[in-house]
């Protein structure tokens, strides 16, 4: 992947981390929100056409339709992410973002003018149903354990099943749903909503970000036309790790972007705030803290810029990105710790974004895989290496 280059990258994001910081940040007290918190596609609509006058609706997708390489993403979804509704208003968040590159990267020319264009235009949102119920035995970190099925009935395929955790179901218009067939695993393309899928229940979850929340869904007797599935029978598990590795960095990317946010407010408190005689910053079990924070903040950007330059070579980049995934989420993690911790009191209170972001990040050491199943996948990886050079 070329790219656009440095200079230009970079102008992209100055502009983005403007009009973030002047037009987006006074929204964060916007009451617009429902009654899980979650900011309403009332909100939504005005900031995107706040962005769009702005010229930084979908910044990491060029006019042409091209995509901007991971490097260069990286640099703008950060600046996105420096207030929880950055990514919203300038159409970049989650799953909006990776369903985007999906279909950029897999879907037919008119896969692309029908679901695709009205994501780029951020004049829809869009789902992903693969989780299935944890009580029914249904695929989390282990896709296989899917359960929804699907079968050809004629020019069409009928699907079947049961999803849960399906971001921002309520009020897309674009779905991909995953579901199993007799040859494996398949992804199709559906309008939203439809009749035949049943969203039983949105729970209060701990991250307010996302408009819709995480949904708990029952697909009956879906139909489908056949040309609205991604490439061939048996081949969903393929697309999902094309689509999977870039995902898992995004995430990083946009949750590096609010941390320094975070950082930079506990700074600020740090700064101002005197207790026994003096600014907490001069107290050393404080500065230390921000110290750690800049530390692991740097190590979180260098391990996303790694990442990205593998993705960038052509490499699929299962393994790496697991590794950035925990090391960045957990690194975060620490951050937006050390930020409620700096301000005290006011660190737990809604009166800035650092409580928020410190619920946003947890949630976000369970988003496409939690550290576990990472560091599994990667001591799995270490044993086959071993036994290939020890046979």
């Amino acid at each position: 992947m070329t790219g656009i280059g440095p200079e230009r990258t970079q102008e992209i994001a100055d502009r983005v981390e403007r009009f973030v910081r002047d037009v987006v940040v006074p929204f964060e007290r916007d009451p617009r929100r429902d009654h899980h918190d979650c900011p309403k596609d009332e909100l939504v609509t005005e900031l995107r056409e706040l962005a769009r006058a702005a010229g930084v609706l979908t910044p990491h997708i060029l006019p042409d339709g091209s995509h901007l390489s991971q490097s260069e993403t990286a640099t703008v979804l950060a600046k996105t992410g420096l207030s929880p509704l950055g990514p919203l208003a300038c159409n970049t968040a989650a799953p909006d973002e990776g369903n985007m590159y999906l279909l950029g990267k897999i879907g037919s020319p008119e896969i692309k003018e029908r679901f695709l264009k009205p994501l780029v235009e951020g004049r829809a949102r869009s789902a992903f149903f693969m989780t299935e119920p944890a009580e029914e035995g249904g695929a989390g970190s282990d896709p296989s354990m899917m359960t929804t099925t699907c079968r050809p009935d004629g020019n069409q395929w009928v699907v079947n099943g049961r999803k849960a955790f399906i971001t921002g179901a309520r009020g897309a218009k674009v779905g991909i749903v995953m579901a199993k067939a007799e040859e494996g695993a398949c992804m199709f393309l559906v309008d939203l909503p439809d009749p035949a899928i049943t969203i039983d229940r949105v729970p209060n979850t701990i991250d307010s970000s996302m408009p819709g929340g995480h949904a708990v869904v029952t697909i009956r007797n879906l139909r489908i036309p056949a040309d609205q599935m991604l490439g061939q029978p048996g081949e969903g598990f393929k697309y999902a790790q094309i689509r999977l590795s870039p995902a898992r960095l995004s995430h990083c990317m946009r949750w590096l972007g609010a941390c320094i946010r975070a950082n930079e407010i506990a700074t600020g408190y740090a700064n101002r705030r005197k207790a026994f005689g003096e600014t907490l910053i001069d107290h050393e079990g404080v500065g230390f803290m921000l110290a750690d924070n800049l530390i692991d903040l740097k190590q979180a950007e260098l391990m996303i810029s790694w990442c990205a330059s593998v993705l960038d070579a052509g490499a699929l980049g299962t393994n790496e990105s697991s590794m950035a995934k925990v090391a960045v989420s957990e690194a975060l993690m620490r951050v937006a710790d050390r930020c409620v911790q700096v301000m005290g009191g006011s660190g737990v209170t809604n009166e800035t974004i650092v409580e928020q972001v410190f619920r946003e990040v947890r949630a976000f050491r369970i988003y496409d895989g939690p550290t576990e199943v990472h560091k599994w996948s990667l001591a799995k990886k270490i044993k086959r290496d071993w036994q290939k050079a020890n046979p």
